[in-house]
């Protein structure tokens, strides 16, 4: 995969959903043959200033992609997703697929 992925950030309280999402994501990107280092924050505030009332919230390039518990599968497809396009699509950088709840689905 070309990876278009600079960076991918966890942001969750510390709660158990919380770091399966970091730990998850941390494979998935090893697995996709991706280059970049997960991070984890647990600075509600950046979340909350991405627009996001779910927790954990995954961010890629810094952009909302996935928020609240994810699986592997799901997790993967958003990864690849972001490697392929880095444009947001809708009115919010979800794209309207992460269940933000911001309408633009």
């Amino acid at each position: 995969m070309k990876n278009k992925i600079a960076s991918i950030e966890v942001i969750g309280s510390g709660c158990a959903n919380c770091r399966k999402l970091y730990d998850l994501a941390a494979v998935a990107a090893k697995e996709l043959g991706l280059e970049v280092e997960v991070e984890y924050s647990d600075d509600i505030q950046k979340g909350l200033a991405m627009g996001v009332l779910q927790f954990p919230v995954m961010a890629v390039n810094g952009r909302v992609a996935l928020t609240g518990a994810a699986d592997m599968k799901k997790i993967k497809e958003v990864l690849a997703k972001e490697g392929q396009n880095n444009e947001p699509s809708g009115c919010c950088p979800c794209g309207g697929d992460c269940g933000c709840g911001c309408g633009c689905a």
